[in-house]
């Protein structure tokens, strides 16, 4: 379908395809040197001491508790409202997941009140994803984490560039996914930044750091660019490692998509701000994270529907009117794969509730003021013309 206003939409241009060019020229494609540079460059961005670049966000959570001893009988606390990779990554250790509820319908982040609800012997880690780009109260999060001894994971796919006010230690600044002991992100093609397939790991950590990167390939103690290289001509594998590197065509999009990071997640502010003046004193609709104090990667725009409004008939108009939506997301906890293994009875109101009525609005750099307001106008005549209620 041709879309007026898509979902998202990419910013690749030139840049992107001569620094491809430039690593195919070199005949060097697999991970190597230029992977390197993407790690370091990002990880200074984020102020993080060690990057490590995989092949998916996914992969990137697999590790990050792998490195942290989880496994069978273990138990891990996250969200629900979030992907379905969040939980799958502790599934592929041996470990349980266990959902916690958000905060509320302004704040759609895991809450804090409800993790520690959920501690037990079995828990070990705490993994909380940044929804839409908005960072957790991680004030409290880590307090608990403290209390309990337990490790705390960042999921900041949406959040590359967000930042956290610290209200404990007199509103410092700390960049998403370097506040708890791992933070894990996402290039996929809809994310902030893009490789296409892509994500990594950070950490302040040499010793979880290490155990990533032997992981990460095979669980070797040199890589093939070493080799190759003449830094080494034989290796040794310490570890039960996996093949999840990141090859150097997508660290050469990497590269080029750091460098514009800052330029568009302050274009996407400035799109998420219209919308909440649009969009605010519609009372079928509720803007979450309004009261929201730091820096946010705005990764999409989500608003909630009143109980009156049908979603699915809200979604089908936009739909007539060319405006592509989605819905972020289905809670975890209710996918039948996950009903039938977990066969618990999570009380998640709130998750639930935001799993019916939540829309996400088109939100993209190249969105154009006159795109905010055709969407905004349609919502208006929707809600003006629906038999919904």
């Amino acid at each position: 379908m041709n879309w007026k206003v898509p979902l998202f939409d990419l910013d690749i241009g030139k840049e992107e395809i001569e620094a491809i060019s430039r690593v195919i020229d070199s005949k060097w494609i697999s991970m190597g040197q230029v992977t390197r540079e993407f790690e370091r460059e990002f990880a200074q961005r984020h102020g993080a001491k060690h990057g490590i670049a995989v092949c998916n966000c996914t992969a990137a959570l697999h590790l990050a508790l792998k490195a942290l001893g989880i496994g069978k009988g273990d138990e891990v606390i996250c969200p629900s409202l979030t992907f379905v990779a969040t939980a799958n990554s502790i599934l592929y250790t041996g470990a349980t997941p266990v959902f916690a509820d958000i905060v509320d319908k302004d704040n759609l982040n895991v809450s804090p009140y409800d993790i520690e609800s959920k501690i037990n012997e079995k828990t070990k880690v705490i993994l909380v994803v940044h929804y839409a780009g908005f960072p957790c109260d991680m004030d409290r999060i880590m307090e608990i984490a403290r209390k309990y001894n337990l490790f705390v994971i960042e999921d900041a796919a949406h959040a590359p560039g967000a930042e956290y006010y610290s209200k404990k230690r007199k509103g410092k600044r700390e960049k998403v996914g370097t506040i708890g002991d791992i933070g894990c992100f996402s290039f996929f093609s809809n994310k902030n930044m893009t490789t296409g397939e892509g994500g990594m790991v950070v950490t302040n950590n040499d010793e979880f750091a290490d155990k990533i990167r032997i992981m990460r390939s095979h669980g070797m103690t040199s890589l093939t660019w070493d080799r190759y290289k003449g830094l080494s001509y034989n290796y040794d594998v310490i570890e039960l490692g996996f093949n999840y590197r990141m090859d150097e065509m997508r660290a050469a999009l990497g590269l080029v998509q750091l460098k514009k990071l800052d330029k568009n997640n302050e274009r996407r502010k400035k799109l998420w701000k219209l919308y909440k003046e649009k969009l605010n004193d519609i009372e079928e609709v509720n803007i979450p994270f309004l009261k929201f104090s730091g820096i946010s990667s705005y990764h999409i725009f989500p608003i909630l529907l009143s109980q009156k409004i049908n979603r699915e008939d809200f979604i089908q108009y936009l739909r007539t009117k060319g405006i592509q939506t989605s819905i972020h997301y289905p809670p975890i906890h209710l996918f039948s794969y996950y009903k039938k293994l977990l066969r618990s009875n999570d009380n998640l109101p709130l998750t639930e509730y935001v799993g019916r009525k939540e829309v996400t609005l088109p939100l993209f750099p190249a969105m154009r003021e006159d795109d905010v307001d055709y969407i905004v106008k349609s919502v208006k005549n929707y809600l003006k013309n629906s038999k919904s209620f």
